[in-house]
């Protein structure tokens, strides 16, 4: 079969002339890809694919598909005003999507649109490496690898693989074990010659060996993606050997400090094993993981006054409530280094905020220098501070110079009565008062970029896609569900344990463990990292009921193919066929 306009509106929008990637002016930071001749083709095979990861990975494509759809994230129509989009957000969310919905349309064409870069790439890199390019091999294997990691998201989401070789051939679509046989085999291919010492923006053999665990942890649930998962003991067991290989290799090392996973300078974290890299401060090198959730009254660089957060995604009160379970009425700001970080403290005498309104508050406020302004870090509750901005839209500083950080004040609300504070509420939905901009606490795991003049491009901060404590809890459920609930719980505690830099919140250990629990964990430690749904599914929660969601049909675990996809594809009957219950 060789129909290339097929291809090219099933496997991707666009193939890019990789040995000149003149399209998209992408750069690749890593010193060994400078240079000319072949070793610029290399690069320029290359930076195409991994350019493409951060715009798949977007707030509005995949990463908001896998938080919205699962009891980690709500996104309500705000306020009347923002967010609605067609109601896309709003459907992802009850379970109620149809093929046309535009969340996942544009998800799935980021996710095709990087196969088929990887699929040139590989094309341009294969001719090299067999003539003994060993630089062009060494890109190969990634490539390779990068293309079963994507596969693996599409087998994730929506059911299915692409097998392709070529630009030239028909890709053939694979499902359930002949899916997993595909990517185990890409995968295992490549794992014992890929590099070791690339670093966490590149695809290494510690990258394969976690995302080989991933997919034998995932792969009952691929089988048979409607069915109870059947774990087997072969599947764990190559779980935990992949798992060990990382733990034991002694490249990577849990860190300290939670937060420092997610901001400016995580590129050197040894705790990171594969994330998109970020370096280049580059236009696509985004930032929405940090301003999507934040509040639009708020502005989290005060030296680029054109900074804020969108009120968008809030955190389900059945999400929170997990928190509250763990740790009784100990407040979880306190019990947990990964729950909250203060990272500008207000000073005492202002923190009593009794009588205090917008209306009376000119002299509440201290000083910073604006480089030294942070939002606090994970679950914001209640009453936000920050800088605040003048009638002529310019940030209010002290007469030295510094920023004045003064409770935030909920300017949505204005000419509706009387002004007051943006108050993040436990509460939010979908009614119209559970709508409002301040409803809901809200996600601050991310740093806003220092390189970011919005919080929106030109980041710095690199985006996680694995890192070890991902493998710790990966290893202690395959020992969990191999029967070895010791060997589960030496590996959370271990996890819970390294989060000491601040030692008032170390998590303390559990004296115990079952799924119930360890399900539990993952939230903790995964939150807002776009893991929550495949993690809901595979544990048996994803047709729960939550927050505005009460859908249980089982068929709603794997999205549907877009529309679009499906009419592109009309001309080979049969090619591309709809999910079951769409």
């Amino acid at each position: 079969m060789k129909n290339r306009s097929l291809i090219t509106l099933i496997i991707g929008v666009l193939i890019v002339t990789i040995s000149g990637c003149d399209v998209l002016d992408e750069q690749v930071i890593d010193e060994s890809l400078t240079g000319a001749g072949e070793a610029e083709t290399v690069s320029g095979a290359i930076a195409p694919a991994y350019g493409q990861l951060a715009w798949t990975w977007r707030h509005t494509n995949y990463f908001g598909l896998q938080q919205l759809a699962s009891d980690e994230a709500i996104l309500p129509y705000r306020g009347g005003t923002d967010w609605y989009d067609g109601g896309k957000f709003i459907a992802v969310h009850q379970h109620l999507m149809t093929p046309s919905n535009d969340l996942i349309t544009s998800s799935w064409n980021e996710v095709t649109k990087n196969i088929s870069r990887t699929v040139a790439a590989i094309e341009v890199l294969r001719p090299l490496s067999e003539a003994g390019d060993t630089e062009a091999t060494g890109a190969l294997h990634e490539m390779i690898a990068l293309r079963a990691y994507l596969n693996m998201l599409m087998l994730d989401s929506w059911g299915l693989a692409f097998e392709k070789e070529s630009t030239d051939e028909t890709s053939r679509i694979l499902r359930g074990q002949e899916a997993i046989d595909y990517i185990q085999s890409e995968l295992e291919s490549v794992v014992d010659v890929i590099n070791t010492d690339k670093g966490p923006g590149r695809l290494t053999q510690g990258a394969v060996w976690g995302l080989l665990a991933r997919l034998h942890l995932n792969a009952a649930v691929y089988r048979d993606p409607y069915g109870t998962p059947d774990f087997t003991t072969e599947d764990m067991d190559k779980v935990i050997e992949y798992t060990d290989n990382i733990i034991n290799s002694g490249n990577y090392a849990l860190s300290s400090e939670y937060f420092d996973l997610f901001n400016d300078t995580n590129s050197s974290n040894p705790e990171l094993i594969f994330a998109i890299d970020q370096r280049g401060v580059l236009n696509n090198e985004h930032n929405r993981w940090a301003y999507w959730s934040l509040s639009g009254d708020l502005y989290p660089r005060p030296e680029f006054p054109g900074a804020d957060g969108t009120d968008g995604p809030a955190a389900t009160p059945d999400f929170y409530q997990n928190w509250e379970d763990a740790y009784g009425n100990e407040d979880p700001a306190e019990a947990d280094a990964r729950f909250y970080k203060v990272e500008t403290p207000v000073p005492a005498d202002l923190q009593d905020l009794s009588g205090v309104s917008p209306a009376n508050d000119q002299d509440h406020y201290f000083c910073i220098e604006a480089t030294e302004f942070e939002v606090d870090k994970g679950i914001l509750r209640g009453i936000i501070w920050g800088p605040r901005k003048g009638d002529d839209g310019n940030i209010l500083t002290c007469d030295d110079g510094r920023v004045r950080i003064y409770p935030v004040i909920n300017t949505r609300t204005r000419g509706e009565g009387e002004t007051e504070y943006v108050d993040h509420t436990l509460n939010v939905d979908f009614t119209n008062e559970g709508r409002l901009h301040n409803t809901g606490y809200r996600f601050s795991k991310y740093q806003c970029s220092r390189t970011s003049d919005d919080c929106n491009n030109y980041s710095s901060v690199d985006i996680v896609l694995l890192r070890l404590g991902e493998v710790y809890l990966m290893r202690a459920e395959a020992k969990l569900r191999n029967g070895d609930a010791a060997g589960a719980l030496e590996d959370v505690n271990a996890l819970r344990a390294a989060r000491n830099a601040r030692p008032d919140q170390t998590p303390p250990a559990l004296s115990s463990i079952d799924l119930d629990i360890l399900y539990r964990e993952l939230g903790f430690e995964l939150y807002w990292e776009g893991l929550r749904r495949t993690n809901q599914i595979r544990f048996g929660k994803y047709e729960d009921s939550w927050t505005e969601k009460t859908a249980s049909d089982v068929e709603k675990r794997l999205f549907p193919i877009p529309q679009s996809a499906i009419d592109g594809a009309s001309l080979e009957e049969g090619y591309l066929e709809q999910n079951t219950g769409y």
